[in-house]
């Protein structure tokens, strides 16, 4: 029994490792896009105006879920802070599903390992989840229960001192907060997100100026860490568990699972399975795409592929964490209109797809086992930028934690040390992160010159 099981391994993790490594400069490139829409596209008092439960209040919750994080938890954690601050249920449930269905980091790692037509079947099957749930949510809302649960929410999160991160949603914690020039207290959830507050409330500069400062990518590196510090695990845990479950699971527990044949019966019967191996795998957001992939490989149909694509929302860690903040009745509410929902829409994209002509066959593709991942390739190549791109934005942020923070650039809010380049306007000496900056300070000085260019117990914990 042993000696077999050595080489075994070995092609789990060559096969974990080679989907990873196949899907890496897809899953960081996402990433930075996503950030730089997270910190450049304003999302302030995005409640107000998900408040309605309309097709326009719909269809903002989705742009707005599309242009946020892919991570479960922090879509969870988010739609709460929505729904705490009066969001209807529908827009918070389209949310979520648009940030974890419609982002551009999925999109692309599923485009890499499972090919085009799933990649349409994951986008034309984000808006169709979304129609779905809102369908389904008009017809069964227990509101009395939600305004109830909404109510002690907020009661509970009050009388605990809870307080969101005003710069990212998240729940802040005494470990990082600061008091404001009115006395209010302000909780972050990082140090990240504390820097990235004072740089904002300092900067003068826009976009553009912020784009060719430090001060501008020290925020999407700092957003750029917080994807990554929400995602590593579910992503890690992913690829790796795909290959045990490639090399170990036999190919009669998947026949024994799934239906075999054509046909409505079979098409559902894989759907609502695909979901229900979901809920029990425990692996949520970009991470169930190799897992997916193994599925596909064990003969599993279209729709239930798919489907288990779709049902990263209701694992059971992200049903816990409903659970806990919700409660049971509104947890267990959830589950069945995702759980529906998921596998009616995995149902329908097969026979849309079967109607179209369109649904994949990797019949004659080469196994996992029978690929080649670690070549001199484009992959090799496009990894190269991702990696070094990946590292610079890091350095970005570490080197906006790592400054003595005596100065702040007025100009794009950057912390700086006396040896940064200065200039002296109405009797004030202001220091700028680079001499793009400075040129900007020097040709409209009173737009920046507002603001104490000294900082005062910048990183002072309250």
């Amino acid at each position: 029994m042993l000696a077999p099981l050595g080489p075994a391994v070995a092609e789990a993790l060559r096969i974990g490792i080679g989907f990873l490594w196949t899907a890496a400069w897809a899953i960081i490139m996402g990433l930075v896009i996503t950030s730089l829409v997270q910190v450049y596209v304003s999302k302030e008092r995005m409640a107000a105006v998900l408040g309605d439960d309309d097709v326009a209040g719909v269809t903002k919750a989705t742009l707005f879920g599309a242009a946020s994080s892919g991570c479960s938890f922090g879509a969870v954690a988010i739609g709460k802070g929505l729904f705490k601050k009066g969001a209807h249920v529908v827009n918070v449930l389209a949310f979520m599903f648009a940030s974890t269905n419609l982002i551009v980091e999925l999109g692309l790692m599923i485009l890499i390992l499972l090919g085009r037509e799933f990649l349409v079947a994951e986008l034309l099957g984000g808006l169709v989840l979304i129609a779905v749930m809102t369908v389904i949510v008009d017809l069964t809302l227990p509101e009395t229960l939600f305004e109830e649960v909404r109510t002690e929410l907020n009661q509970r999160e009050h009388d605990h001192g809870v307080t969101e991160d005003p710069t990212c949603g998240m729940e802040g914690t005494d470990e990082y907060s600061l008091v404001t020039d009115g006395g209010e207290t302000l909780k972050f959830c990082s140090e990240g997100c504390m820097e990235t507050y004072q740089q904002e409330l300092a900067s003068r500069g826009g976009w553009r100026d912020e784009l060719v400062s430090w001060g501008g990518w020290y925020k999407v590196g700092n957003q750029y860490r917080k994807e990554w510090s929400m995602l590593y695990t579910d992503v890690i845990a992913g690829f790796l568990i795909s290959g045990f479950v490639i090399v170990f699971v036999p190919q009669w527990v998947w026949n024994t699972l799934f239906l075999r044949g054509d046909g409505l019966l079979v098409s559902a019967e894989n759907a609502i399975m695909g979901v229900a191996i979901a809920v029990i795998s425990f692996v949520g957001s970009m991470g169930n795409v190799p897992f997916a992939v193994a599925l596909w490989g064990g003969g599993v149909s279209f729709a239930g592929v798919i489907a288990f694509v779709y049902a990263d929302l209701i694992t059971v860690p992200v049903l816990n964490v409903y659970r806990k903040y919700y409660g049971w009745g509104v947890m267990l509410y959830i589950l069945g209109v995702f759980f529906v929902t998921m596998a009616f829409t995995g149902f329908l994209m097969e026979q849309l797809f079967d109607l179209l002509g369109i649904v994949p066959n990797l019949a004659g593709g080469m196994t996992a086992s029978e690929q080649t991942y670690f070549e001199l390739n484009y992959t090799f190549y496009l990894n190269l930028i991702a990696f070094a791109l990946s590292g610079f934005l890091l350095y970005v942020y570490r080197r906006g934690l790592g400054a003595p923070g005596q100065y702040r650039d007025p100009v794009c809010g950057m912390r700086t040390d006396g040896d940064s380049p200065t200039v002296t306007h109405g009797g004030e000496t202001y220091y700028f992160c680079s001499m793009t900056c400075q040129r900007a300070f020097e040709e409209t000085p009173e737009e920046f010159a507002m603001i104490d260019p000294v900082i005062s117990g910048t990183h002072d914990h309250q």
